[in-house]
């Protein structure tokens, strides 16, 4: 039996400059489904008068919904992110749904973790990927179109709820915690700093070196040990 209050306490849903009232409504469906409770909303507006016709029976995710203007507010509390695509970025790979999965469950029950779904017509953009720790895609028989936003998120959830029941062997925890995200990022950046310093990153390469270093650093998911190890590394070989 899956363990309903773990779920509702570890993972939140974010969803990124959702475009249609109605698919927030259907996520927050599936997410009561499937044992999941916190929703994130990343949009300046109010829950619309649409969402609530389509939450059957979930209106109460709905109301305990967060909203923020900012996706780096979203996540900065969370401490591994795994963002949806629908199509494959240069500097940030993606894993499959299974690995994804398969990976959430290395970490700890307390890692605080998100998953990322971003606009229905545009995906999210690469700077919002820097937000995540983790690229996964939801296969399917062809390219286009992708996956309507609620079906993209209730297949992950359903695919996490199956995994939890997996005997202990199965998904046996072998990472440590990570930082938050805030905390994360505010290392990232100071390694992006350094690298500016010494000009190895310049005006040329800095979008590309930039994403590189996000996607490097995310999938390391810092833990306090590694970020002393790298800041002490980048303070020494790196002086100012």
């Amino acid at each position: 039996m899956t363990d309903q209050s773990g779920l509702k306490k570890r993972f939140a849903v974010i969803l990124v400059r959702p475009e249609s009232p109605e698919n927030i409504g259907l996520v927050a469906r599936n997410m009561k489904n499937t044992g999941f409770e916190v929703l994130r909303l990343v949009q300046e507006a109010g829950i619309n008068p649409k969402s609530r016709r389509t939450a059957v029976h979930s209106r109460d995710i709905l109301e305990r919904a967060c909203l923020y203007a900012d996706l780096k507010d979203a996540v900065e509390d969370l401490q591994l992110v795994f963002a949806a695509t629908s199509k494959r970025r240069k500097n940030f790979p993606s894993i499959s749904l299974k690995e994804a999965v398969a990976e959430m469950f290395r970490f700890p029950a307390s890692a605080r973790i998100g998953l990322l779904f971003g606009n229905e017509r545009t995906g999210l953009t690469s700077e919002e990927m820097r937000c995540s720790n983790f690229r996964f895609m939801i296969p399917q028989s062809g390219r286009q179109p992708s996956y309507n936003l609620a079906s993209a998120v209730l297949l992950t959830l359903f695919h996490i709820s199956t995994y939890e029941n997996l005997g202990d062997k199965e998904r046996a925890v072998v990472k440590e915690e990570p930082l938050s995200r805030k905390e994360q990022e505010e290392c990232i950046r100071l390694v992006l700093d350094k690298l500016e310093r010494k000009r190895f990153i310049h005006e040329t390469n800095r979008l590309h070196m930039t994403e590189m270093v996000y996607d490097l650093f995310g999938r390391l998911t810092l833990t306090a040990k590694d970020r002393k190890l790298i800041l002490a590394l980048f303070s020494k070989t790196i002086s100012d």
